[in-house]
């Protein structure tokens, strides 16, 4: 029964899903349309929302695409990529290579967004390569899948936003005029339990939904390992440009300047970890694995190329947080669920209005600028602490993404696939994700 339910879903995806591009345009106007309808603003304070907004996301764009970049770049070191190669000869058949392609997956997004989904769309081509009867597209979305976990984990941008003091996306700290910490947000039996139930029961449900043999899609392994861009042979001849740019030295000096910054801070101020200092930790150990410094701005300036599809998107979806914050949309919606809230349930409707809004504005962080200003006063009127509901609207933005197609775009670029390829599996996943973590808030609230 699932396995059909699933077929269902993916021959609509099939069907009816468009490019990313033109999903944002249509959602472009379909939040025009509905701050006229529902809010007191006229046609030029919608555009006017829509301009301002294209720009205000600028600063937080540079962020994600630094954070992807050094991802990529650190999942294409030696060292990892020898790890990916060791993980994908591990299973030998659909099944085992569906439940190893997630806890991978899943586990190098919970530690990093950027990571875990550039190393989930490497292991998914290394497994295509050595497995026959594979269904190259259920391997993809599973990589895919693992960022069902993010906002759960140590990337968070809710998370590490809200335990950063002075950070522009602080709305508890500007609120209540105090951070919240790791501790209460991520490291919490609210969040840890349906993360971990995450782990144990979606790896079951996609082995019953997997394809059977006949209506798999499968690629040609050639075709891949044609694909692959061989690294470049490093000059072997002496003179000051070569010796000054495969010299470790530099590397190493770097480095321990970064090490040196950071123990005077975890000394002075204790261990903290935002979203600068997740970018700083991938860059740091890009260096590292990579070694000589030319190896790393070529790996580095191959990742720069999963970001263009996202770069694209950004204005657009700028625009659209603009609309939403501008002509006060987003504060119908979220007032709408925190009218009927009560001390028991305020968490678990920010998860399901974070579910309704992540589609309009996938980005975690751009998410919480526009939800958070709502939900936390509601959460303090209530008795409720704010750090629980601001990781239900992280829970809710990353649940939603299996069926936002913002954050599939670097997935599906190095895997060479659409979205339509995709879609009809991430369904299922949602279905698993609302339930766990929806019935998580429910229950520790």
């Amino acid at each position: 029964m699932l396995r059909r339910l699933t077929r269902v879903f993916v021959r609509y995806a099939e069907r009816y899903i468009p490019d990313p591009y033109l999903y944002a345009l249509i959602l472009t106007f379909v939040t025009a349309i509905a701050a006229l309808v529902w809010t007191a603003s006229d046609a030029n304070k919608i555009v006017a929302s829509w301009y301002d907004g294209i720009w205000a996301i600028l600063a937080f764009a540079m962020q994600m695409a630094l954070i992807l970049s050094t991802g990529v770049a650190l999942a294409e070191a030696a060292p990892v990529k020898r790890a990916l190669q060791h993980l994908a000869a591990i299973p030998s058949n659909q099944s085992s290579a569906a439940v190893t392609m997630f806890l991978v997956s899943g586990f190098a997004s919970w530690l990093n967004w950027g990571f875990g989904l550039v190393a989930g769309a490497l292991l998914a081509r290394e497994m295509a390569k050595r497995i026959a009867k594979v269904d190259f597209g259920l391997l993809v979305a599973i990589a895919y899948m693992g960022n069902m976990v993010w906002a759960s984990g140590l990337s968070s941008s809710i998370a590490l936003a809200s335990a950063t003091h002075g950070s522009a996306l602080n709305i508890i700290e500007k609120v209540t005029g105090r951070i919240a910490p790791l501790n209460e947000t991520i490291f919490t039996a609210y969040n840890l339990v349906p993360t971990i139930l995450v782990f144990i029961l979606l790896p079951i449900l996609l082995v019953a939904i997997a394809p059977g043999e006949a209506e798999m899609k499968r690629i040609d392994p050639q075709v891949l390992k044609t694909q692959d861009t061989p690294e470049p042979e490093i000059s072997r001849e002496k003179n000051f440009a070569n010796v000054i740019e495969n010299s470790p030295l530099f590397t190493l000096a770097l480095v321990g300047m970064g090490l040196a910054y950071e123990a005077h801070v975890i000394a002075t101020t204790g261990f903290t970890l935002d979203i600068n200092g997740m970018i700083f930790i991938a860059l740091m150990l890009g260096l590292v694995f990579h070694w000589r410094p030319i190896r790393y701005v070529r790996a580095f300036n191959r990742a720069a190329r999963t970001v263009g599809p996202i770069l694209l998107q950004f204005p657009l979806y700028g625009g659209i947080m603009g609309i939403m914050t501008g002509t006060g949309l987003a504060a119908v919606i979220a007032q709408a669920f925190v009218a009927f809230s009560t001390h028991q349930t305020l968490p678990f409707w920010s998860f399901v209005s974070s579910n309704i809004i992540s589609l309009f504005v996938p980005s975690g962080g751009g998410h919480w600028a526009v939800q958070g200003p709502f939900m936390v006063p509601a959460a303090q009127s209530l008795g409720v602490a704010p750090a629980m509901t601001a990781m239900a609207v992280a829970m809710g933005e990353q649940t939603a993404n299996m069926i936002q197609p913002f954050w599939a775009l670097p997935v599906l670029a190095i895997a060479g696939l659409g979205i339509k390829d995709i879609m009809g599996y991430c369904v299922m996943a949602l279905f698993v994700g609302f339930v766990l973590y929806g019935g998580a808030l429910l229950l520790f609230a």
